[in-house]
C-alpha cells in the first residue's frame, strides 16, 4: 500500500466521543483539514449515558438524602414529594442543555467536516463512510467503549439494563439488583436506595473497589450500608429466572451456598468493552491487546505509523478527563509527529467516584507501592478534626498521602470525603508540577474550607519530619533567654 500523492484531509477522526471530539478540536485549532465521523451520537457515552447524567441524578438523590437528615441540621424534617419520572425527565434535561456544545453544527462551525454514519478503514489512508472515500494523512481511532454483559444464563428471560439502558426507565423499580461494585455500579446503587429502591449489590470480589486500600473501600461501603444497601460481596451471579411471575437470581457465596435474590430490575455494570468492530481492523492487521483494545505505543501510535488510538478504545484508562489527554496528544503527534513526539505519561492519573462520600485517587495508593516494592511513607489527616466538616455535617473520611521517605516528594494522594473529586486537584497540581507537602503547607488556605484538609496533611507530614535536632537547640536557647 502506498500513500497517496495528494488527500482530503489531514486527519479524520473516528468517533464523536469525548477524545474524538478533542481530537478534531486540537487539529482544527492548528489549522488542520480534519473530518469527524460518528455513527450514532455526538458527545458519546459520556454525554448521554456516562457523567452527564449520572451526576445529574446524584445530584436529585442527594437532596432526598439531605432531606432524610433533617434532624442533624437542627431541624424537625423535611418533605420532600416527588415523582421518578419527573426525576428522569430532568436526567435527560440536562443532557439536552449539553448536547449543543458537542453538536455537529458547532464543530462544523469550527471548521470541521462531520460525517454521519459507520466509518471503515479500508487503507492506512483511506476511510470509508455512506460509500463515500475519504484520504486522509492520518487516522485517529477513537470508538469508545460499551458495557460489558456477563453470559449469564436467564438475562434475555428477566431483561437487564445496562449504563446505556437505565436511562429509559420511568418506574422506581421496587427492588434492584445491580451486578457490580465499580464505581458504576455503585454510584447509580446509592442513588436508587435514595430515590426509594430496595438495592442488592452483587460483587464477586472479597470488596468493593478492589485496586483501593482496604481502608477506603471500607468506608464507601459502611457507609451505603448504613443507606440500606445490602452488598453481597464473594457472590457468584449464577442464573436467572423467572418463577411465579417474579424475577430471581441464583448466586452462589464463596463457600458454595447458593442464595436467591428477588428483583424488579436488573443492572448490570461489571466493566466496559473497547469498540473495535466494523472497522476494517481485521483486515489491515492492527493490532489488539489481550483486554480487547487497540494496541498503541507511548505515542499513541498503532502498528501503522499513521493511525493512531486514543481513549476507551485504546486504554489503559477508561475514563474522560483521561480520554481527553490522550486525544490531543494522539492529534498533536499524528500532525507534527515528524517535528515533535509526545508520549503518555500516567503517573498523574486522577480518578474519582462520585458516592457519598466520594472517592478521589490520584498517584499510588499502598497497596499498590507495596504491589510494586516503591518505598514510602504514609501520612494521613482525619476529616473527623476538619471544622468546615463538622459545620456541615460532613465530617467522615480521610486525607491519605504517600511520600518519598524522608522527603516531600509526593507518590500519590487519596481523598475519602466531601468534594473529593476537588480537593484532589491540589495534589494533582503539586505531582504534575514537582512541588511537594512544604509548599503546600507553606500555602494559605481560606478558613474555614474543605480544602484545609490537605494543608492539615501537610501539616502532620512535617511535624513527623521536624528537624530534632534544632528543635532541642531552639529549647535550649529560649530556657537561656528566660535565665
Amino acid at each position: 500500500m502506498k500513500q497517496p500523492a495528494a488527500v482530503d484531509y489531514n486527519l479524520i477522526v473516528i468517533g464523536a466521543g469525548a477524545a474524538g471530539l478533542v481530537a478534531a478540536y486540537t487539529a482544527t485549532a492548528v489549522k488542520a483539514r480534519v473530518a469527524l465521523i460518528e455513527q450514532d451520537k455526538m458527545g458519546g457515552d459520556c454525554l448521554h449515558s456516562g457523567c452527564v447524567p449520572s451526576k445529574a441524578l446524584i445530584r436529585s438523590a442527594r437532596i432526598l438524602a439531605q432531606a432524610g437528615r433533617a434532624r442533624e441540621f437542627g431541624f424537625k424534617s423535611i418533605q420532600v414529594d416527588f415523582d421518578f419520572a419527573g426525576v428522569m425527565e430532568r436526567v435527560q434535561r440536562v443532557i439536552n442543555t449539553i448536547v449543543p456544545h458537542d453538536s455537529a453544527e458547532r464543530y462544523t462551525a469550527l471548521g470541521v467536516d462531520c460525517y454521519q454514519g459507520q466509518a471503515r478503514i479500508l487503507t492506512p489512508w483511506c476511510v470509508t463512510v455512506n460509500g463515500q472515500q475519504l484520504t486522509t494523512a492520518n487516522i485517529i481511532i477513537a470508538t469508545g467503549a460499551r458495557p460489558s454483559v456477563p453470559p449469564v444464563p436467564g438475562f434475555d428471560e428477566v431483561g437487564y439494563y445496562t449504563t446505556d439502558s437505565i436511562w429509559s426507565l420511568r418506574q422506581l423499580p421496587g427492588r434492584l439488583l445491580v451486578l457490580g461494585g465499580g464505581p458504576a455500579g455503585l454510584e447509580l446503587g446509592q442513588c436508587f436506595v435514595r430515590l426509594g429502591s430496595k438495592v442488592t449489590l452483587v460483587e464477586t470480589l472479597p470488596r468493593i473497589l478492589n485496586r483501593e486500600d482496604p481502608e477506603v473501600s471500607n468506608l464507601i461501603t459502611t457507609r451505603l450500608r448504613q443507606e440500606g444497601m445490602e452488598i453481597l460481596t464473594q457472590h457468584q451471579l449464577r442464573k436467572c429466572t423467572v418463577r411465579n411471575g417474579e424475577k430471581i437470581a441464583v448466586c452462589a457465596a464463596a463457600d458454595g451456598v447458593e442464595r436467591e435474590i428477588i428483583f424488579d430490575a436488573l443492572l448490570v455494570a461489571v466493566g466496559r468493552n473497547a469498540n473495535t468492530e466494523k472497522l476494517g481492523l481485521e483486515e489491515l492487521r492492527i493490532a489488539l491487546t489481550a483486554r480487547g483494545t487497540i494496541a498503541t505505543d507511548h505515542c499513541l501510535r498503532t502498528n501503522y505509523p499513521n493511525i493512531f488510538a486514543c481513549g476507551d478504545v485504546a486504554g489503559p484508562y477508561q475514563l474522560t478527563h483521561m480520554a481527553a489527554y490522550q486525544a490531543r496528544l494522539a492529534s498533536v503527534n499524528a500532525l507534527f509527529g515528524g517535528i515533535w513526539k509526545f508520549r503518555t505519561d500516567y503517573a498523574v492519573a486522577p480518578a474519582a467516584i462520585f458516592t457519598e462520600p466520594e472517592l478521589a485517587r490520584v498517584g499510588l495508593n499502598e497497596q499498590e507501592a507495596s504491589a510494586n516494592n516503591i518505598a514510602y511513607e504514609t501520612t494521613r489527616y482525619d476529616l473527623a478534626d476538619l471544622d468546615r466538616a463538622i459545620a456541615d455535617e460532613t465530617a467522615t473520611g480521610l486525607v491519605k498521602v504517600l511520600t518519598v521517605p524522608g522527603k516531600d516528594r509526593i507518590l500519590g494522594a487519596t481523598i475519602v470525603g466531601e468534594h473529593a473529586a476537588e480537593l484532589i486537584t491540589i495534589y494533582i497540581s503539586a505531582m504534575r508540577n514537582d512541588y511537594g507537602m512544604n509548599r503546600i503547607l507553606n500555602t494559605t488556605h481560606i478558613y474555614p474550607t474543605l480544602a484545609e484538609a490537605v494543608r492539615f496533611a501537610a501539616g502532620n507530614w512535617r511535624r513527623a519530619h521536624a528537624p530534632r535536632g534544632l528543635l532541642k537547640l531552639a529549647e535550649w536557647l529560649h530556657r537561656w533567654r528566660r535565665g
